[in-house]
């Protein structure tokens, strides 16, 4: 196992790394940056004590600590795509807002020649 938590470290230090860049450069925001960094840092806390995961499952009733993981990421991976899903349909609008415009600006300059 500690052959995986060290690959697994790795990956997560590089993608802590990662945010944080993004963070510099502006490209995500403070919250986006505060909430990738939890999530991040809960995997590493899984694959270095993954009893603790165990403990918090009991708490809600739920019978293994791996179970827990696997409700939680298809709930997280639900939300994240149900974000992506708000922000395509936006970028959808948006896109079709100025392709309106912009044939409406080549009719009327069609119509003036």
């Amino acid at each position: 196992m500690l052959i995986l938590q060290i690959i697994v470290s790795i990956f997560v230090a590089s993608n802590i790394w990662r945010i944080i860049s993004q963070l510099k450069f502006q490209k995500i925001t403070v919250s986006s940056f505060f909430w990738w960094l939890i999530l991040w840092l809960i995997v590493l806390l899984v694959f270095w004590a993954p009893d603790s995961t165990g403990y918090l499952a009991q708490l809600l009733g739920i019978t293994r600590g791996a179970d827990l993981m696997i409700y939680a990421s298809v709930l997280l991976i639900f939300y994240l795509l149900f974000k992506i899903f708000i922000r395509l349909n936006k970028i959808d609008e948006a896109i079709t807002k100025i392709v309106r415009q912009r044939s409406l600006e080549d009719k009327n300059i069609n119509e003036q020649k």
